[in-house]
């Protein structure tokens, strides 16, 4: 069992209004209740959002949906919320829509509570608020994070910053969120992990900009979501039929590539195409494509075939010859 609360609050009673974060919550509800080929990932996702003073999502409705997220064993209970944060010295908080001061919201002391405590095999929180890399942080111990097995937090901005929004009033955070949801951080099987996550949105944002912040204590990753893979999953495993050894060179030559010239083609001393051989090419030019292999000594591998070349493995290339050798793909 998957489940997820996501929080959206554009809405607020004292503090200033906001724009986009209810269009943020639905584009990541979007995201995560289905995988890319349409089987279910969050069934039913909690939304809660603050749109005017008749919806308007209180700190007790807050809470009390954060206790029932965490409140059984569920494979992974994920948490999302995009709104006002706060922050002071005794710890950060979420406001909530009847927040007036700030420090009246849901303290991120109370959400961690919850979430170490709780008896879920996974426990994901995703904040894209002002000063949410706070979240997690002792309150005795400066700079050490206090996180059980199985918590992980994804911030759009450390402690000291604010959280910001597009011209177009979505989240900078939450938008580099939904894209790597939505395939571009996914590996090579198609697994999006909230350490791919992270590493996506970290790469998108220039130096100067907000620094997300990643804080995990997991034994293994687990997935947000499927994605097309980039590379078929035969072919993935044939790896090992390609390439018997992980430095192995694979000699090529002109009967690998099915493309050429006239005269190429006129020229007696080349061999012509072989029907197996460029069956094989086709899937070394697939492992190129995903820097899984590279020509040796050759721009590209119509030079390295054209030219009687090899072609390696790449370190990436490498590690999943292993994780094919081990059984693990």
């Amino acid at each position: 069992m998957r489940k997820a609360l996501i929080v959206g609050i554009d809405h607020y009673e004292s503090l200033t209004n906001l724009a986009g974060c209810v269009n943020d919550a639905f584009a990541v509800k979007a995201a995560i209740e289905r995988n890319s080929d349409g089987t279910l990932n969050f069934a039913s996702p909690q939304v809660l959002t603050g749109v005017s003073s008749a919806q308007c999502v209180t700190k007790r409705d807050l809470k009390d949906a954060v206790r029932q997220l965490f409140a059984d064993d569920s494979e992974i209970a994920l948490f999302y919320f995009a709104g006002h944060g706060y922050i002071e010295d005794t710890g950060g908080f979420l406001c909530a829509g009847d927040s007036s001061t700030g420090d009246d919201g849901l303290a991120l002391s109370e959400v961690m509570q919850l979430a170490n405590t709780s008896r879920a095999r996974n426990k994901v929180i995703i904040l894209d608020s002002c000063h949410s890399g706070a979240a997690g942080n002792s309150t005795m111990t400066a700079g050490l994070a206090e996180l059980s097995d199985g918590v992980t937090i994804l911030t759009a901005s450390t402690a000291n910053q604010n959280s910001y929004e597009t011209p177009g009033g979505a989240g900078v955070f939450t938008s580099l969120l939904v894209d790597a949801l939505n395939g571009a951080a996914a590996n090579l099987v198609g697994d999006i992990t909230p350490g791919s996550v992270y590493a996506h949105i970290d790469q998108s944002l220039g130096p100067w900009a907000q620094r997300p912040v990643f804080k995990t204590n997991v034994k293994t990753f687990v997935s947000l979501r499927k994605a097309e893979p980039p590379i078929s999953l035969g072919d993935l495993q044939a790896l090992t039929r390609h390439f018997p050894a992980p430095d192995y060179n694979l000699q090529l030559d002109p009967s690998f590539e099915p493309e050429r010239s006239s005269e190429q083609e006129a020229d007696p001393s080349i061999p012509a195409p072989d029907p197996v051989n460029t069956t094989t090419f086709a899937v070394l030019q697939n492992y190129v494509k995903v820097n899984l292999v590279r020509p040796v000594d050759a721009p590209h591998m119509w030079h390295a075939a054209m030219q009687g070349k090899s072609c390696e493995l790449t370190v990436l290339g490498q590690h999943y010859w292993a994780l094919v050798d081990k059984g693990l793909i």
